[in-house]
């Protein structure tokens, strides 16, 4: 096993929805010779700028972002698919005598990389398409049951209208015969040629993080989220099952769009639904091994974190 001394450095940035993620990553990217990856599942998608938070132009002239912009609203991407981005990006950035610093809230893509990721069968576009049609006819709790069946433990996880989850898990199940919990279990541990520093911003009020979620959300209102979306329909063939559109705050907009929310309520239930995203979050971050937790909504955190990167990098 390679010496951790002599191993190139890397730095997770990690951290729920409103906590200063992105305040934090700029500050370091404008004093220390690092270059930003984003770890982002919505990010990816072309033309999704005001839901995503995204850096405006601005801020990407000044602070280039990898790994965003990589698709359009129609594809779908995967934390495999991430892994081998970021390992590339990461390898060139190294190349260049300077470190890559991953910033995001997409817990699974930090998971998938740090860890490996379990040998899944590949997506099966004629199997999707059974799999769609068979819930088009019979809806997703009817798939749901269908999974219970065949990977009961998956499937005790999983919401009855959790498509994309449902969708992925019934074809695993079919291509391998195997439930996901087993072939997460033979996953091979994959190290990562990296000196990694992970920080993770865990908020302690939980109160504060709630007013900074709905504040956010009724920002991206106003910026004009609602046109962005109906600008993307009128652009790309979309649908509800789409990744794209089930992201957080996209899906509330959909079903505004489709009658199904009424517009009044559209903001308080965005702010729920990203609460609970966050909720998500915390989980995820609370579980994994090896992170130094800073609390983003102490005085003079932005300095703390500038000081832990620049003692991990040795820099003065």
């Amino acid at each position: 096993m390679a010496d951790s001394k002599v191993l190139p450095p890397a730095i997770f940035l990690l951290g729920p929805t409103a906590s200063g993620k992105t305040g934090l990553a700029l500050e370091l990217a404008a004093q220390l010779p690092l270059d930003i990856i984003s770890v982002d599942s919505a990010q990816v998608f072309r033309d999704m700028n005001i839901g995503t938070a995204k850096p405006d132009e601005e801020t990407l002239a000044r602070f280039p972002h990898r790994l965003i912009d990589l698709i359009t609203p129609e594809e779908r991407y995967s934390a495999a698919r991430f892994r081998a981005d970021a390992l590339r990006e990461m390898a060139e950035i190294t190349a260049r005598g300077r470190v890559p610093l991953l910033v995001g809230g997409t817990m699974l893509y930090f998971k998938a990389l740090r860890e490996g990721l379990a040998d899944l069968p590949q997506a099966d576009a004629a199997l999707r398409a059974e799999i769609d049609a068979a819930a088009a006819a019979n809806g997703w709790p009817a798939l749901h049951a269908e999974l219970a069946r065949l990977d009961p433990a998956t499937a005790a996880r999983l919401k009855t209208t959790d498509a994309q989850r449902i969708q992925r898990a019934l074809e695993v199940v079919r291509l391998s015969g195997k439930p996901l919990d087993t072939l997460f279990a033979a996953q091979r541990a994959v190290s990562l040629p990296y000196r990694l520093l992970a920080l993770a911003l865990l908020p302690q009020d939980r109160a504060l993080l709630h007013r900074r979620i709905a504040a956010r959300c009724a920002e991206m209102l106003g910026a004009g989220m609602v046109e962005e979306v109906v600008d993307l329909r009128r652009k790309y063939r979309l649908n509800a099952d789409l990744p794209a559109m089930r992201c957080v705050g996209y899906r509330q907009v959909w079903e505004m769009l489709e009658g199904r929310l009424p517009p009044a309520e559209l903001l308080d239930r965005g702010v729920f639904a990203t609460r609970q995203f966050a909720k998500r979050q915390l989980t995820w971050l609370r579980s994994m091994s090896g992170i130094e937790f800073i609390d983003p909504f102490e005085s003079g955190f932005n300095q703390r974190g500038l000081q832990q990167v620049r003692e991990f990098l040795g820099t003065p």
